[in-house]
């Protein structure tokens, strides 16, 4: 039965908190258990290459994840896949626990990016389920409040554990947010699927959805939109660890602070987009003067880099600047890719996710590969995904919805 956005209910705290946790997933499994690449090498008797492959297996696993969740949500219903993934995610950290070498860490990390991807691709459809695009977009920026705290949160707490249990200690707290995930599902999230839209699940006709979604000038543009700033954003995260702590000797324990200044600053956008959202502004036009901030913070990192070894608070204004334009960009960016698309949410939630992570996975490639022992491979990547980003959007996404 479909809901005129009139009369749909006003989320509650709960439901919200409970889809803000399944899109907090990744964020979490990320960042909590990079501080303890040092203590794995050591345990594994592995090198520092051999430990970061199993982030990059962890991202291989929730990129291929998503294209089979999204439509199996569409066929089932959104709980029943949720249910799967949370329960493979939460067996994949006990083997993440248990791993005795780093092969097998490696395999298990795969696996548990393969569940964890569930919660995160079903949860916009979810909202897609339940508003149009305007409350959608209200919808994602408040999601962000929730899942923000992973980044902030994440790190401290992985760097804690550390300090009083070894790192398996990590992935038993990644089991046990796991089991609460499956209960606040169970207990406190409704079915939102209509079941009268479950189209057959056939392969042919999947694979036909996901090529169509490539030729939908709107769906297709916003996503390429978000994914662009999100690469720029993961670039941020794969390279500057060394940037802040080789290059300007930030310890440790404060590069998590900077960490979480940043998500706070992605935070407080989110909550000021949404805010605007219920005023008189539209998402395409929020979007439309967002876009120009990545591009600009980019091409402010390449300047000041470019001058040799600028005063650190000049790289940090660069990195706040860019990494809060996200909370404007991306919830409104994702509502604005789901608009058309209220029969298969699903399927074009994960062809969403899978294109954004695979454009996190290239950043995270470069990064890897491009050092010269300064912070400009840095900024350059970074304002490179900016003005790629301002490029699709003003090419498709401006052309096609005017706001």
């Amino acid at each position: 039965m479909n809901i005129s956005s009139a009369a749909r209910p006003s989320p509650s705290v709960g439901w919200v908190f409970i889809l803000g946790a399944l899109t907090a997933i990744a964020p979490l499994s990320i960042d909590m258990y990079l501080p303890s690449f040092p203590a794995i090498a050591r345990e594994l008797a592995a090198g520092h290459g051999a430990v970061q492959l199993t982030l990059a297996a962890f991202f291989l696993g929730i990129t291929i994840g998503q294209l089979f969740y999204g439509p199996l949500s569409d066929r089932f219903g959104r709980k029943p896949p949720m249910y799967f993934g949370l329960a493979l995610f939460v067996a994949a950290a006990i083997g993440c626990a248990t791993a005795g070498t780093v092969e097998a860490l490696t395999i298990w990390r795969f696996i548990q990016g393969l569940g964890g991807c569930a919660g995160m691709v079903i949860a916009r459809a979810v909202v897609r389920d339940r508003y149009e695009p305007q409350q959608a977009a209200r919808m994602f920026s408040m999601l962000m409040l929730v899942m923000g705290l992973a980044p902030i949160l994440a790190p401290q707490l992985g760097g804690w554990l550390l300090q009083v249990a070894s790192w398996r200690m990590i992935f038993a707290v990644h089991a046990v947010f796991g089991v609460a995930c499956l209960l606040g599902i169970w207990r406190g999230l409704d079915e939102t699927r209509d079941a009268a839209l479950s189209p057959p699940l056939r392969i042919g006709s999947v694979l036909r959805d996901y090529v169509a979604l490539l030729y939908d000038r709107q769906f297709i543009a916003n996503t390429l939109t978000a994914g662009l700033v999100q690469g720029g954003m993961f670039t941020y995260i794969a390279g500057s660890p060394f940037v802040l702590i080789e290059l300007y000797g930030v310890a440790p324990q404060h590069y998590g602070w900077v960490f979480a200044t940043n998500a706070f600053g992605l935070i407080a956008a989110a909550q000021i987009n949404a805010r605007l959202l219920r005023g008189n502004s539209s998402l395409a036009g929020l979007l439309h003067r967002a876009v120009w901030v990545p591009m600009l913070a980019g091409l402010w990192l390449v300047a000041v880099t470019m001058l040799g070894q600028p005063p650190l608070a000049f790289l940090l204004l660069g990195f706040f600047a860019y990494l809060a334009s996200l909370g404007f960009i991306s919830p409104n960016a994702s509502a604005g890719a789901l608009v058309h698309q209220s029969a298969k949410a699903g399927t074009a939630s994960a062809m969403m996710g899978c294109l954004q992570f695979t454009l996190a996975s290239v950043a995270g490639v470069i990064m890897g590969a491009w050092q010269d022992g300064s912070a400009r491979p840095l900024a350059l990547v970074m304002a490179a995904f900016g003005i790629a980003a301002l490029l699709v959007h003003r090419l498709w996404v401006a052309r096609y919805v005017k706001g």
